[in-house]
């Protein structure tokens, strides 16, 4: 994409209601975004069914969860889950008695992968292999759907599906050195993505993050023609990541995390919404603010544009609330350090030219550089070190205040979306916030 649609008016109202329904597409494990929608489902007195992607044997067959599994990840949800595995992907899938792309990998070392190569032939079976595995899946999670849909009624799909990383030893090390790594140990991004590894990851990201997008919405084409033949309406959410607006210098300016491998995923997730809307069919995908969860943890220094956020939160007539939650993160601090140290240690960075370098929109997303590691990496183990505890920081205070102001907003705005891919930046974010506390 060239240009960028943020929302800017906060949504008034929803046309969901009790006895519609909502879908979790994907299964919900910790904090996370997924958390905020299915709030905003249960408040409005939506029927919640979730999905799962299922467990792997120590065979590492594909099995549904036993009831243990079932009766938490329930209780997780708040709602009832279809128990189809619905695992995305394609790296532990082969003919069988054939090597899978895992098993492909397992000859890689941290000194050969660059030059190692792959059997492209064999991996195209496997993924043709999974691709079918999720399709059959989710045609019979599609059947159980159709059976607790009623006729008329509003049906809301949220996909929350992302990731893909094979769980291969070589991979972790480079990750390592990629996101993690400065001076000897730094490698550059570009060197993943011009290696077989590296394309190998960029295809299974794609089946994971953005193809099941598609499939959930040509799997469910029955039960849309069906709901909305007799009055309803079906909407799609996806969750995207595109860079965010922040506060940079008094104004709102897009910067993003670099390098986010995974973005090349998120732009097709981005395509395959904007085909659905030509159909006509209301998909949207979210492009969301950086925060902290289990997965976005291996990215260091992608925290570091949650910082900006607290600005934001005044800079939108934010009043005693706001004041408050500067105070809450003055409490996480060392005694002697200042949030506003803290906060200047972030304008610095922000100023720099090394950054500014990267807020280059066009050119989403760019390879990352020794120069940016050493800031990026260094400023961030910085700020981590102004704290009183390592596990209690400012950015989980922050990120939890996003997932609380993206839930509203995303579940809003899905009823009569502004177009099939939309930004939601700290301004937005800010708003939603001081509006639910003033």
């Amino acid at each position: 994409m060239q240009s960028r649609v943020s929302l800017r008016n906060l949504p008034e109202k929803h046309c969901f209601r009790e006895g519609d329904v909502f879908v979790l597409f994907g299964e919900l494990f910790g904090r996370g975004y997924a958390n905020g929608l299915v709030n905003e489902a249960r408040r409005a007195g939506m029927t919640v069914i979730g999905t799962t992607v299922g467990r792997r044997d120590e065979n590492n067959v594909l099995r549904p969860l036993n009831e243990e599994e079932l009766a938490l990840a329930e209780s997780n949800l708040g709602g009832r889950i279809i128990n189809v595995p619905l695992m995305a992907g394609f790296d532990l899938d082969a003919p069988a008695g054939q090597a899978n792309p895992t098993d492909l990998l397992a000859g890689m070392t941290l000194k050969s992968w660059q030059g190692d190569k792959l059997d492209w032939p064999q991996i195209e079976r496997c993924r043709e292999i999974g691709v079918k595995r999720f399709r059959d899946s989710l045609v019979r999670v599609m059947t159980a759907l159709d059976g607790v849909i009623a006729d008329g009624s509003n049906v809301f799909f949220a996909h929350t599906m992302a990731g893909g990383v094979p769980r291969a030893k070589v991979f972790l090390a480079v990750a390592n050195r990629i996101y993690k790594g400065r001076g000897e140990r730094f490698i550059c991004s570009r060197a993943l993505l011009d290696s077989e590894l590296g394309k190998l990851i960029l295809m299974n990201f794609d089946e994971v993050t953005a193809n099941t997008f598609e499939h959930l919405i040509e799997g469910s084409a029955a039960i849309r023609a069906r709901v909305e033949r007799t009055g309803g309406q079906v909407r799609y959410t996806a969750y995207g990541y595109h860079g965010t607006e922040i506060l940079i210098d008094g104004q709102y300016q897009w910067q993003t995390y670099t390098s986010y491998t995974q973005g090349y995923a998120k732009m097709r997730l981005e395509r395959i919404a904007q085909a659905a809307w030509a159909q006509c069919v209301h998909a949207t995908v979210y492009n969301c603010p950086e925060i902290r969860t289990n997965s976005s943890d291996i990215f260091v220094g992608v925290e570091l544009s949650l910082f900006p956020l607290l600005a934001a939160l005044r800079n939108e007539d934010g009043g005693a609330w706001a004041q408050a939650q500067w105070q809450a993160c003055r409490d996480l601090l060392q005694e002697g350090i200042s949030l506003e140290t803290l906060l200047q240690k972030i304008d610095t960075y922000n100023a720099s030219a090394v950054m500014a370098g990267f807020r280059n929109f066009a050119a989403w997303p760019m390879d990352n550089s020794e120069a940016l590691a050493d800031l990026m990496i260094g400023t961030s183990e910085e700020i981590v070190q102004m704290h009183k505890d390592r596990k209690a920081l400012v950015t989980d205070h922050l990120s939890a205040l996003v997932l609380e102001g993206t839930g509203p907003l995303m579940f809003r705005e899905t009823s009569n979306p502004a177009g099939p891919v939309l930004w939601l930046n700290h301004d937005i974010v800010a708003r939603q916030l001081n509006r639910m506390h003033g």
